[in-house]
Parts: structure tokens; C-alpha cells; sequence
């Protein structure tokens, strides 16, 4: 019987989600699900999975929620699968540029689970997922300035920025268990008018796509 772990920050991004797995259940009966919601931020993410993991070791990890986009051209509440992460403000601007810990020579670029610099999710159910796939920073700080953007542009090109996705990469990378990152775009970055964000449709769009992937694993 494959186990299936989902993870969130918070209980809001997969709410949806829940209300339906209580209620209907209309999943694969072969499929065990557990959820655990891990707290916001790369730190608490790292915890939380690794202490689950020391409990329980899942076939398949899936981590969803909501994040922003440093493409406008894509609309919001449109949901992605991120297929490489980079922890985005572990860095540092020297002479006007973005430097990372592999540019510093502080970490070969190629360190497992690194590959490049990048932390790439090469698992088969990417491949499956007709999501578009796409690249995403994880930050500790949430990028509010244009002058972070443009840095974070040039040296990543990433379309989605959150808090917990390099985390779900490393700890899975590190373990070699299978995962999926999902996000539903809820902002465009430095956008701070949250009246301009669209969470409801994000999270609403998010969890379908969650309900669609646990029905055809």
C-alpha cells in the first residue's frame, strides 16, 4: 500500500483538501495519506519533515501551497509544478551583483544534493504532471524590493518565490524519496497591495490539482 505524505506550511493553503478527503474520500483505497503541516519558513519546514520522516517513511512526498510569481505575463491563481529550487537569499551583493554560496566558492556547485547549484526534482512523477514546470527561489525573508528582484532574476530566472520549497527539495534530495512540489500563484513579487493578490482562487485551484494528483497516482 503506497504511503503518501502531504505537506503545507499552514492549515489555510490545503483546507479545501481536507474538507474533501474527511468527507468524501473519493480516493484510490490503495493510497494511505498522512498530513503534516510544518509551520512557515525553510527552518521549521526542515524540522518538521525530518522529525516526521524519523516516525514514518513515506513512498512519495507532496508539498503544496501558495507562493508569488516574478512573472506577470502568468495569471494569478494559475497552479505550478517546480522543478528545481535555490535558496535564493543565501548570498550575498557584492559590486552590484548577487553572489551564492557555490559563486563564493564557499560549497562546491555540485555537492550532493546540489547540481549545479540547483536543487533538481528528477522524479518520475514530475515527468507525469502536465502542470507547467517551473524554477522557484525559497527565501527567509519575503522580496518586497525591486533591486532583490532584479538580482534574484538575473542570477536564478526563477517564476515562483516561497518559504518552504528548497526545504521539501533538500530533505527529500538527502533521503532519496520521491516528491512533488505544487503551488498555486496567489501574488506577483514585491506587489504589497494585497488587495491585487488573489489567494481564494489560488488555494481553490491549488487543491483540485492536489484532489487530480492523488486520484491518478
Amino acid at each position: 500500500m503506497p504511503n503518501c505524505l502531504i505537506v503545507a506550511a499552514t492549515p489555510l493553503e490545503i483546507a479545501p483538501f481536507l474538507t474533501y478527503y474527511r468527507i468524501k474520500k473519493e480516493l484510490p483505497e490503495q493510497l494511505h495519506i498522512d498530513v503534516l503541516l510544518t509551520g512557515i519558513g525553510l527552518t521549521a519546514t526542515t524540522y518538521s519533515l525530518t522529525r516526521q520522516l524519523a516516525i514514518k517513511r513515506p513512498d512519495l512526498i507532496i508539498q503544496a501551497g501558495v507562493g508569488g510569481c516574478f512573472d506577470n505575463t502568468m495569471q494569478l491563481g494559475s497552479v505550478v509544478a517546480v522543478k528545481q529550487e535555490a535558496i535564493a537569499d543565501q548570498s550575498v551583493i557584492e559590486l552590484n551583483k548577487l553572489k551564492t554560496m557555490f559563486d563564493l566558492e564557499l560549497v562546491p556547485q555540485d555537492q550532493y544534493p546540489f547540481k549545479k547549484g540547483w536543487l533538481i526534482n528528477k522524479s518520475e512523477l514530475l515527468k507525469k504532471v502536465k502542470l507547467k514546470k517551473v524554477k522557484a527561489v525559497s527565501v527567509n525573508e519575503i522580496t518586497t524590493s525591486k533591486q532583490k528582484v532584479k538580482f534574484y532574476k538575473q542570477a536564478f530566472n526563477p517564476v515562483i518565490e516561497s518559504m518552504e520549497g528548497a526545504a521539501l527539495h533538500y530533505v527529500c534530495l538527502m533521503e532519496k524519496i520521491p516528491f512533488l512540489q505544487i503551488r498555486g500563484i496567489s501574488n506577483y513579487i514585491a506587489e504589497r497591495n494585497k488587495k491585487n493578490w488573489n489567494m481564494k482562487e489560488s488555494i481553490s485551484n491549488l487543491n483540485n490539482e492536489l484532489i487530480r494528483l492523488l486520484k491518478n497516482i
